[in-house]
């Protein structure tokens, strides 16, 4: 089996013409039930040799977080630790033998490995402090010492944590030119977008008001910049439509959070029939987009959410033993429904959306 990766480069190598690879490419779309942008391929494993070697990869990794990090506590010696070993792994499996699963890992160890050394070391050198906490016992007050940070400190372990993920991150895209690398640099951006607006307010993050807009906001630009990639390869035929995707999957948790966070599905409040009905109109929302830009990465993202407000609704209703179970049945059997119908779905959604679109978005059967 020959991918679309694997078409360019023997056209890029003389091997077949333009023409030749756009023959089969078109023999191949006569023969699908639906178009190959609609499939949504995203490239993960060509044999179980990916999956033998992504297994080794997080053993290598899970070695060097246990060694310095779990074991004697040093968790930014873990993160260098952790980042060297994966990007001498990209060298091999990335660079040399473009293996998919496995620089999809590594490249996620690194930026993570490189973001916990920097939030590590900047945790050293901000301790926490001791703050009483007095309680009564047997008509006697007593003290005892809780150990935290203030929000500036938290902020500050966040932000240089962001810097190094999204340096590291560049540094991988330039070397190693991996989809996933532009989402992971987004993301830390992102994060880094927070970690400041955090430091300027000095609020605790759970308790900070600030933070909920600013995700939805850095949400909708992040959806905006990844339907960028997705409109300039409409026939989803390059590595453009392999960023997008990772983009939309990055975008879509940052909006429906803030959603459902609004919505007060996740202050621990009971969920009322009120929110429910909220949740699964936004749900129906977030489907409706997904249908219109033909990504389910959307869909995934916003999952759990609904989960979550209808087995606390069947909870507190207080006659169904077995809540969860029928709240993933019906989710489940509403997004098998969804893939079975979506070609039909979308043609039908495209019809009523402006020319422009229909112009610009991928095609539909």
């Amino acid at each position: 089996m020959y991918s679309e990766d694997d078409l360019q480069s023997a056209v890029s190598a003389g091997a077949i013409s333009a023409e030749a690879a756009d023959a089969l490419r078109a023999h191949v779309a006569t023969t699908r039930v639906v178009p190959m942008a609609d499939e949504e391929n995203i490239r993960l494993v060509t044999s179980f040799n990916d999956i033998f070697v992504g297994i080794a990869c997080l053993l290598v990794i899970f070695s060097g977080v246990y060694a310095a990090g779990a074991n004697d506590q040093r968790w930014w010696m873990a993160g260098l630790l952790v980042a060297m070993a994966s990007w001498l792994m990209a060298e091999i499996f990335t660079r040399k033998r473009r293996m998919a699963l496995p620089s999809i890992i590594v490249l996620a160890s690194f930026v993570v490995g490189l973001g916990l050394f920097a939030g590590a070391l900047v945790a050293e050198a901000l301790p926490e402090h001791r703050v009483p906490v007095y309680y009564e016992f047997n008509g006697e007050r007593h003290t005892w010492h809780r150990m935290e940070r203030y929000p500036w400190q938290d902020a500050a372990i966040m932000l240089s944590a962001a810097v190094a993920a999204g340096v590291g991150a560049l540094l991988h895209w330039l070397r190693f030119h991996v989809a996933i690398t532009i989402a992971a640099g987004t993301g830390a951006v992102v994060l880094l977008l927070l970690s400041a607006i955090a430091w300027a307010t000095g609020q605790a993050l759970a308790a900070n008001p600030v933070l909920a807009p600013a995700a939805f906001l850095c949400g909708l630009a992040v959806f905006a910049f990844a339907m960028r990639w997705d409109l300039s390869d409409r026939a989803r035929r390059t590595q453009r439509a392999d960023i997008a995707f990772w983009l939309h999957l990055l975008a879509a948790p940052l909006i429906a959070h803030s959603l459902f966070y609004w919505l007060g599905v996740l202050n621990g409040d009971d969920v009322t029939p009120g929110h429910a009905a909220g949740v699964l109109v936004t749900y129906v929302a977030f489907a409706l987009v997904a249908l219109l830009v033909d990504r389910r990465a959307l869909l995934v993202s916003a999952l759990i959410y609904v989960l979550a407000a209808l087995n606390g609704l069947l909870r507190n209703a207080g006659t169904i033993e077995m809540n969860l179970a029928i709240s993933t049945l019906f989710v489940g059997a509403a997004l098998l429904a969804l893939s079975v119908f979506w070609t039909p779905l979308r043609r039908a959604l495209l019809t009523l959306a402006p020319e422009s679109w229909r112009e610009r978005l991928p095609a539909s059967a």
